[in-house]
């Protein structure tokens, strides 16, 4: 009988305080609890992580090694456990290749479909492909230039992994003398050894002929030969043949698929043929990727106002103080030769003169006239030539240099562009030819998933019956998970857009769409926050595809703070009371009705409307008339549009998912500050000008990328506060009794750290066929620092126990030390105080590590002309900790700064000053600014759903209705 709960007992795992829990099977369980509270120690490191470490374990030891295995949690007891699969935010593909088509399976369906039922169109005249006879292709080969050497291989293995050595036998007792193996003629009588586990190429080597010149009986003879050769070709290699006609040339020829007018011949229309990641597939240029490290204009001119002469471009630097030299003499050459002053602003300059200067003179020769000095002697001369342009320059010197530092210097002036052979559809012309229903591959991939959606319904109606039967199944698998991501919120991503471009919410949820695509039941699924980076109208999608999963017959614990998530659950467990050491504690567990209901829960009190998260100031503020304004921007879907920030206010941009809000901000706005303000060189978005500059002096993107990308690298030393701790330790009188600095402190160099283990405190012990393990040093004891440096003591703590207080504990030790405590006060306000100070930057989750950057920022001397971009800061929060996440930004507003966020929380969103909203939809569907205002003046604009669900939280009951 199936047991009716996963049974937890003694959990300890990280701040759990040996808790007993019951999450009920086949149910919607959410857990929530304040940041620190023991969430995620208690679902991914325990649970998770126990019933992971069970099924690999149960694996053989040769399998075992082929999978990451975890560490066995810190529980007395774990039963009724099912498998189980997390889907956490932080693990979106980096990898270029993958797409939202690939990581969805999408794509490969869709390859398959292509393979089965395509038209193929030849690529140069756009017209049908016919199939050849073996007299057309002889013929064809006939016609080649006289003089060519052709080499007539016949294919019998593309590329398949395995020795191949039945095949190679064979092919010896048929006779065959030769084979091109993997590009190389090898002679078959001897010994060929092909490596099991890589892919092959085994092209027979059927003839070996020479295009005569003459005609007559000489040119018959030949002929004859050809037609045998071509048919023994075509026997051998099943239809297919290739002419090898050297210099790595080779044509493919094919009897079944080539073009009747240019003769261009297709390969076999296989699943490869459409995939990028196959040598088959991929462009030849790009090799799949789409993109190519080109010079980027944008790049070497990074100054437009500026003249020449005074710096528009970081490759001539300041001309002004370079007269003497060649380089300047070229370029002034240049100019006089085409009557242009060197004094103008580059954008002022003639078009002409500007790709000149940029792409060369084309077939204009220009006299130069150079001077070459000796200690003996000087000598002049002069040459009439065409220059080059720095592009070209550019890109020859970045090829030839074998300095990385130089390298490096012209990679900066490069950016990824479209590739010129496939134009960024990353296949090769022939797989971009074939279509079906008159649309191709490439042209599906750059389709919304509600488009794609739209196209496959459709699709059926242009089937005939045999097309039908073929692909009926195939698409009734693109169908399911095109509609999967539709419920997910997803219908703005394109199939092809790249996976690392995701963000964590959005990679999660493309995930959980696989997942329903699976169909698997008795499953344990784990989510981290999945309604994150969601606008308020796709959450139903979103609860509805959740409960779908618990339908099938699965268990959902899902970690979450969304409110209507929440309300949702069949079973809702808060965690607490506090973070950190003051948390790891089961508050409460029940119906979310019974939470609510709970005077304990911290949780329940927002629920049931006793505790309202709101603006620490008592009214909004008003515009003061100054604007940072952005002039027509049009990067991606944003159409030509103009947004306005009220200096001095906390601005708010909304929208729902994929409607420009990343574009605008991120990707358009923060770039075209940083570069203004700080002159940095980035890509900025499309757009005219900025207005408003005047009134702002700096810009900062508090972003949730990792603080530090090694264990090394802790919150302490990120704000800067390990120094001053490391200082008063040297100052104590016992360390300047031993004469220590405050080096010996650090545990990145030698002297006071442990030098068994390098200051980690750590040893990594290689485990073969089980998961590696970090043990702790047996000479420090995990401590990282040697005895003498323990020894010395600061109020009774040595260096390693105060980098094990959290912050909380921290600032009661240090409350004596100003310059320390104002540090750490700055630390508890952005609610990290359950945070340890020398906790690993690579434990931190990425709204962990925004606030970090926040506190960072926070203590600063402010200038009160500083703009704070903010992209999603209520990342993880709860409730409680979203209002001292407010109480922070409102201060910085309060000091005369402007700060902008994007947003989707309503809790944040109706505390702004000024809401800025885009839509109406995602993709092609958005980039307008609906609206403009305040927050109630937002709720009055009908065509936005920001408006819609803000009106209805202002008109809400205080007291929620509980199921």
């Amino acid at each position: 009988m199936e047991p009716e709960n996963i049974v937890i007992k003694g959990a300890e795992q990280h701040n759990l305080k040996k808790i007993d829990v019951k999450i009920p099977r086949n149910k919607l369980v959410v857990l929530t609890g304040v940041s620190g509270s023991g969430k995620s120690s208690l679902a991914f490191d325990t649970i998770y992580a126990e019933g992971q470490r069970r099924y690999v374990e149960s694996l053989s030891s040769y399998a075992r090694q082929f999978l990451g295995q975890m560490e066995k949690p810190k529980v007395d007891f774990i039963g009724g456990l099912s498998p189980a699969i997390a889907i956490e935010q932080k693990t979106v593909s980096k990898n270029p290749r993958s797409t939202v088509g690939t990581v969805t399976e999408v794509l490969d369906y869709l390859r398959v479909l292509y393979a089965r039922i395509g038209t193929a169109h030849c690529p140069d005249c756009g017209r049908v492909v016919q199939a050849q006879t073996a007299q057309q292709i002889a013929d064809q080969l006939a016609n080649l230039p006289s003089g060519t050497r052709l080499q007539l291989l016949a294919p019998i293995v593309r590329e398949r992994k395995g020795t191949h050595a039945e095949l190679l036998e064979q092919a010896r007792k048929d006779g065959f003398v030769r084979a091109r193996i993997d590009g190389k003629i090898l002679d078959l009588s001897g010994e060929i050894k092909l490596a099991k586990t890589k892919k092959h190429n085994i092209e027979l080597v059927i003839d070996r002929l020479k295009v005569p010149d003459e005609e007559g009986e000489v040119r018959q003879d030949f002929e004859k030969r050809l037609a045998d050769s071509v048919s023994t070709t075509l026997q051998a290699g099943d239809g297919l043949l290739v002419a090898d006609l050297g210099e790595g040339k080779d044509l493919i020829l094919s009897e079944q698929n080539a073009c009747p007018n240019c003769s261009t011949s297709f390969p076999e229309l296989s699943p490869q043929l459409f995939s990028f990641n196959s040598p088959l597939g991929m462009c030849p240029d790009c090799h799949g990727l789409g993109t190519k490290m080109s010079v980027d204009p944008n790049l070497i001119v990074s100054r437009p106002d500026l003249s020449l002469m005074d710096g528009a471009s970081r490759w001539y630097g300041e001309l002004r103080k370079k007269k003497e030299g060649w380089t300047f003499k070229q370029l002034k050459t240049l100019a006089e030769y085409y009557e242009v002053d060197l004094e103008t602003p580059w954008k002022d300059l003639p078009e002409k003169f500007r790709h000149i200067v940029l792409y060369g003179s084309g077939d204009d020769k220009i006299k130069f006239s150079y001077e070459n000095r000796t200690a003996d002697s000087t000598w002049t001369g002069e040459s009439l030539r065409v220059t080059k342009g720095i592009v070209y320059h550019a890109e020859r010197l970045f090829r030839q240099t074998s300095s990385e530092y130089t390298q490096r210097f012209y990679a900066s002036f490069m950016s990824e562009q479209p590739c010129d052979g496939c134009g960024g559809a990353r296949l090769r012309a022939e797989a971009r030819g074939v279509k079906v229903g008159g649309i191709s591959l490439t042209e599906i991939g750059s389709m919304t998933i509600a488009n794609a959606l739209e196209w496959v319904k459709g699709l059926y109606r242009q089937l005939d019956p045999e097309q039908f039967q073929i692909a009926g199944e195939v698409l009734k698998e693109i169908r399911e998970r095109l509609q999967f991501m539709l419920n997910v919120g997803l219908y703005y991503l394109t199939l092809d857009r790249p996976a690392p471009s995701l963000s964590g919410g959005e990679g999660q949820r493309i995930r959980l769409a696989s997942q329903l695509g699976c169909g698997l039941v008795g499953v344990l699924y784990i989510l981290d926050e999945p309604s994150i980076g969601l606008h308020p109208r796709d959450n139903r999608a979103l609860l509805d595809t959740l409960l779908q999963l618990r339908d099938m017959g699965n268990t959902v614990l899902v970690v979450e703070h969304d409110e209507d998530t929440m309300m949702s659950a069949d079973w809702l467990i808060d965690m607490g009371p506090r973070a950190g050491v003051l948390g790891g504690e089961v508050v409460s567990a029940g119906l979310p009705r019974q939470v609510a209901d709970d005077p304990l829960s911290l949780t329940g009190r927002y629920l049931r409307g006793d505790l309202v998260v709101s603006a620490s100031n008592e009214s909004r503020r008003t515009p003061n008339g100054k604007y940072l304004s952005l002039v027509n921007a049009r990067l991606h879907n944003l159409k030509n549009v103009t947004a306005r920030f009220p200096l001095g206010l906390f601005t708010c941009v909304t929208g729902v998912s994929g409607s420009g809000k990343s574009s605008l901000i991120s990707q358009t706005l923060y770039p075209a500050l940083a570069h203004t303000l700080h002159r940095a060189e980035q890509r900025i978005g499309l757009h005219d000008r900025l207005e408003g500059l005047e009134h702002l002096d700096k810009v900062i993107n508090i972003t949730q990328e990792p603080i530090g990308r090694t264990p090394r690298s802790n919150p302490a030393t990120y704000v800067g506060l390990f120094d001053d701790i490391r200082k008063t330790f040297a100052a104590s009188p016992e360390a300047r009794t031993h004469g220590y600095g405050a080096d010996r402190f650090s545990f990145n160099v030698k002297g006071g750290r442990c030098e068994a283990c390098k200051g980690h405190g750590l040893k990594r012990i290689e485990m073969h066929f089980l998961a590696d393990m970090w043990v702790t040093c047996r000479e420090c004891k995990g401590m990282r620092y040697n005895r003498e440096t323990l020894s010395v003591r600061f109020k009774g703590k040595n260096i390693a126990q105060v980098l094990d207080m959290d912050v909380q504990e921290a600032l009661e030790f240090f409350a004596n030390i100003p310059s320390i405590a104002r540090v750490l006060q700055t630390l508890h306000d952005v609610g990290l105080d359950y945070v340890k100070l020398g906790q690993s930057a690579t434990t931190l989750s990425g709204g962990e590590a925004q606030r970090v950057k926040l506190a960072s920022e926070l203590c600063r001397v402010s200038t009160g002309r500083t703009v704070y971009i903010l992209d999603e800061p209520t990342t993880g929060l709860h409730f409680a900790d979203i209002q001292r996440l407010l109480d922070v930004l409102h201060r910085l507003v309060d000091a005369g700064n402007t700060v902008i966020v994007i947003e989707h929380n309503l809790d944040v969103i109706k505390t702004a000053d000024w809401l800025i909203d885009l839509g109406p939809e995602g993709g092609e569907g958005g980039g307008e600014i609906l609206a403009e205002g305040t927050p109630e003046q937002v709720t009055l604009v009908e065509r936005s759903y920001t408006g819609k669900f803000l009106r209805q939280n202002f008109e809400k009951n205080l007291t929620p209705n509980l199921p």
